[in-house]
């Protein structure tokens, strides 16, 4: 089998694994616009009857919505990802993003529908959800399961590294639309820019998606072994500790990225005196570095081993939460800097390899519902209701001393669940089950 596999593999990687990176980072730019847009400016524009601090959390509530339609996108797409192929799953996951994040660019406001205007940006966030759920699966597996055997984190960081170029792309654009235009107009229709032109982007995602060939692996035992019936019941009943293990992993990571891309724009603006342009220029600035601490992240996960690396980067990880926020409250532009940029390095030790470790955990009959099931679950529980929670523990506390703890807790509980997850770097990608 694993002649048979490794062929294409070898010659097909570079070519998929790039196809992967590119519609993965058209999905999270597209999830990332709602966060900014979120934090900014849907508040008057969707929910202007009620406080301005109502009106922020409800947006922010709305971002989280798409976080609770995740799972039912990894059951969706995983079930169909392990019983028909992973390549038509992630056409059919760019389509849905692309419609949905156009949607909500051409959406009329409260003003003009009344509360149809909230319902309606609900269900097209419900849509995006469900997208980016089985959406990131199937580009890792695309691009782990035709990797060479001993580069399966190099080729997986592809993937991962479609999250720092979205929020490059994301924070680019808005930064531009904000300049472009009057403080005014921007809130009133320049913040659309970014969702109407993410349909350009989906056409060429597609495009490129479309002309990439299947996993080999998932062919060859579909052709030996057949598919499972039901993929995601059997990843329960057979590898659920692995699935909460590997969840648990992802909590802190899931919680302080989106506290950092999506909160921190409010915070900066509001409790630190940033301006917007200047809180999304530090943010395009961390996440170049972003990039390279995933690329060199995975690079080492394949020498010395992914648990190794990704429990590096936990350990770092608690100690930078105690003093990530204290550094940004000093309001100095270079230390708000370095706070942003301190956390998206060390969270990259962990992204680089998490690609390639999400799928050796699983076997390819149920590889695409196990890793999605479990990013799924780590994000509902970490990064669904993070800049919700760190909204209140801010209004509550006066400070930001109740986020902090609440972040660090959260890193020690990732902590000690990468010490419970096996090492994988060695394992046989192949294995049936």
């Amino acid at each position: 089998m694993r002649a048979v596999a490794d062929a294409p593999r070898s010659s097909d990687a570079h070519r998929v694994a790039l196809a992967s990176a590119i519609g993965t980072t058209i999905e999270w730019y597209d999830f990332f616009i709602y966060g900014t847009a979120a934090a900014t400016v849907f508040a008057p524009q969707f929910f202007p009857q009620v406080s301005d601090f109502a009106g922020r959390l409800t947006a922010f509530a709305t971002f989280g919505v798409g976080f609770l339609a995740r799972p039912l996108g990894g059951v969706v797409m995983g079930h169909f990802g392990d019983r028909v192929g992973r390549k038509s799953m992630l056409v059919w996951s760019l389509v849905l993003m692309g419609l949905s994040t156009f949607g909500i660019g051409v959406l009329p406001n409260y003003a003009s529908i009344g509360i149809w205007a909230p319902v309606l940006l609900v269900v097209f966030r419900v849509v995006q959800g469900f997208a980016l759920g089985g959406e990131w699966g199937g580009a890792v597996l695309m691009s782990v399961e035709h990797a060479p055997h001993g580069r399966r984190g190099f080729f997986g960081s592809f993937v991962a590294l479609g999250l720092p170029v979205g929020i490059i792309l994301s924070n680019l654009v808005f930064l531009i639309a904000s300049t472009m235009v009057a403080a005014d107009d921007f809130a009133q229709w320049g913040w659309r820019i970014p969702f109407i032109a993410s349909a350009a982007l989906v056409v060429v995602g597609v495009m490129i998606r479309l002309r990439v060939s299947e996993s080999p692996i998932f062919e060859e035992v579909r052709r030996s072994q057949g598919a499972r019936r039901m993929p995601v019941l059997d990843v329960l009943r057979t590898d659920a500790r692995t699935v909460l293990l590997a969840a648990g992993s992802y909590i802190a990571i899931s919680a302080l990225g989106y506290i950092t891309i999506v909160y921190f724009v409010s915070y900066a603006t509001r409790q630190l005196g940033l301006t917007l342009p200047m809180t999304l220029a530090l943010l395009l600035g961390s996440a170049v570095l972003f990039s390279g601490s995933i690329y060199l992240s995975a690079t080492w996960s394949d020498r010395i081993g992914r648990r190794r690396v990704m429990q590096w980067g936990m350990s770092a990880l608690v100690l930078w939460s105690l003093v990530y926020f204290p550094l940004a409250d000093t309001k100095s532009a270079p230390l708000i800097g370095l706070s942003l940029a301190g956390m998206l390095l060390i969270q990259g030790a962990y992204i680089g390899p998490q690609p390639a470790v999400f799928s050796e955990l699983f076997p390819t009959t149920i590889r695409y519902s196990g890793a999605s099931l479990a990013l799924t679950l780590g994000t509902i529980v970490g990064g669904a209701p993070a800049p919700s929670v760190a909204t209140y523990l801010y209004r509550r506390a006066g400070d930001s001393h109740l986020v902090t703890i609440y972040v660090v807790a959260l890193s020690i509980v990732s902590w000690l669940c990468v010490l419970g997850l096996r090492e994988t770097y060695r394992e046989d990608l192949s294995r049936a089950h």
